[in-house]
């Protein structure tokens, strides 16, 4: 047994140290008889005692850890999917640009007839700062809602994040985020357009929505939102079939 838990080192002090037990005994014969004068032998103290015990105790630990990373060699961890997720995680998820704009390109439609008749040129006469709180509405909206959306009191649904993309993955990537949000019934969406040098993704999108009948007011989203870096933009409600 002690074969499989010790190495050859540890077997090799405990006999050592069993030998130096050996002769401290033999030093202790009865007198009279004839002996060999013996070189004196010294004994291990209590502490080295202690230590080489020590240290065999360690060795069995290093093996069975051994010995259990070799059993567990190749296992994944699963995730629980019964452990509730943190608070917010159920947060919507924004796609990015890229994905909006393939599946624009897939369905065609709606996106289509809402980004029918864009300028880009429009957006891009009128810069505006990288810092630049964005705030727009229409005249018929009430002032109560509008201060709702600035403050963040209402719930946006859906998002898309921009932040990096050309231009044309933009304003496609927009267009099929408002054409959703029109299928679905929602009516607040966030777009995270970032900032940057040039402020260009955040200039387009000043001129974008300006120019989209379907948007009633947006406004640079509150700190928790993305801030100056992102906008809330509030929809008019979709009619329905008896309206």
């Amino acid at each position: 047994m002690a074969n499989s838990l010790f190495s050859k080192e540890m077997q090799d002090q405990l006999k050592e140290l069993k030998g130096q037990l050996s002769k401290g005994r033999d030093t202790n014969a009865p007198e009279g008889e004839n002996q060999k004068p013996t070189e004196p032998v010294s004994l291990p103290t209590q502490k080295q005692v202690k230590k080489t015990v020590k240290q065999l105790d360690s060795e069995h630990i290093d093996d069975d850890k051994v010995l259990f990373m070799q059993a567990m060699h190749g296992v994944q961890q699963l995730d629980d999917k019964n452990v509730r997720p943190p608070a917010g995680a159920s947060k919507p998820t924004r796609p990015d640009a890229a994905t909006l704009s393939k599946r624009a390109a897939a369905q065609g439609g709606d996106a289509v007839d809402l980004g029918a008749g864009l300028s880009d040129m429009q957006a891009l006469l009128n810069p505006v700062a990288s810092e630049a709180y964005l705030s727009y509405k229409q005249p018929t909206l009430q002032n109560k809602v509008f201060n709702q959306l600035k403050q963040g009191k209402l719930r946006w649904y859906d998002a898309v994040d921009i932040h990096g993309s050309t231009i044309e993955e933009s304003r496609t990537a927009v267009m099929q985020l408002l054409s959703q949000a029109k299928q679905n019934n929602e009516t607040v969406v966030k777009i995270v357009h970032g900032k940057g040098s040039e402020a260009i993704l955040k200039t387009c999108v000043n001129g974008w929505l300006r120019q989209i009948p379907e948007v009633l007011a947006f406004c640079s989203a509150p700190p928790k939102d993305g801030g100056n870096g992102a906008v809330l933009v509030l929809l008019k409600k979709p009619k329905t079939a008896g309206e």
